[in-house]
């Protein structure tokens, strides 16, 4: 009776903390109190002058959407193979970056690359052939894909239903803090940066943090490049904390953060 009187209290002691290391939602993260994954659009040479040295120095690894037809990609290939082989991942963001043409404000699209006059079959095999030209660039299988312009459909049919085995996950464009088993693979949600400042990003990570949840953050121009654009220095200070805090916060690329989510979704059948 005195051993279990004094075996007890340990017990309850030891139990909350044991189980919030061995919980799925805990482990999804790393067994840290959230995640966030950096984003940046449309392979550009800003993401190798300004992005990619930033992330290397703070010693954090990004997700970088690579349009297979870029110039960018053509013309600094080795750059990009260097990027991967130092842990970040090279997405697929389509070989043209098709945007539906018949949605409003879409004058910048262009007839031949207007989503809404592909077919299925064409829009699959463009993205197929992106995927083909990143492994023959990093090596990999496992990639994730980011809607270009945020578009699902061709006629009413969403095309990435016929690539869901090809990729883990998909990116979208709707914001939004989920927990790993809201995540939805095929449209993770990420919050666009165009203007705003560092509190702004910062606020949001502090979301994640209280949350528990998923933050994606998707950029364009960082200290220009683009005319979607945050300052360095926004940028800058957002890297900042995420070093400062990298015992709370798993930072990570899509790819890594959506395989831990697919294996909790997943449930026991996935670890039988």
């Amino acid at each position: 009776m005195r051993l279990l009187k004094n075996l007890l209290p340990a017990l309850l002691l030891a139990g909350p903390a044991a189980t919030a290391q061995t919980s799925p939602s805990a482990a999804v993260w790393n067994n840290k109190q959230c995640a966030v994954v950096l984003t940046y659009d449309d392979a550009i040479d800003v993401d190798l002058d300004n992005v990619i040295p930033a992330l290397d120095s703070a010693r954090l690894r990004g997700t970088f959407y690579l349009i297979g037809s870029a110039a960018a990609v053509s013309k600094r290939l080795p750059e990009w193979r260097r990027a991967a082989q130092r842990g970040h991942e090279l997405g697929n963001h389509a070989l043209f970056h098709p945007c539906d043409g018949s949605l409003p404000g879409r004058g910048f699209v262009t007839p031949d690359n207007d989503l809404s006059k592909y077919t299925v079959s064409r829009a699959v095999a463009e993205i197929r052939a992106t995927n083909t030209l990143l492994t023959a660039i990093d090596g990999k299988m496992a990639r994730t894909f980011a809607y270009p312009c945020g578009d699902r459909q061709i006629g009413g049919v969403n095309f990435y239903d016929q690539l869901k085995t090809d990729f883990v996950a998909a990116r979208g464009v709707t914001g939004g803090l989920p927990t790993a088993a809201q995540v939805k693979l095929d449209d993770v949600t990420c919050y666009s940066i165009n203007g705003q400042d560092a509190k702004y990003m910062l606020d949001l990570v502090k979301q994640a943090q209280q949350s528990h949840t998923l933050l994606v953050f998707l950029f364009h121009g960082v200290g220009g490049g683009h005319p979607l654009n945050v300052d360095l220095g926004a940028h800058r200070q957002l890297l900042r904390y995420l070093k400062a805090h990298e015992k709370e916060i798993y930072v990570a690329p899509l790819v890594e953060v959506a395989e831990k989510i697919r294996a909790v979704q997943a449930g026991p059948a996935a670890r039988k």
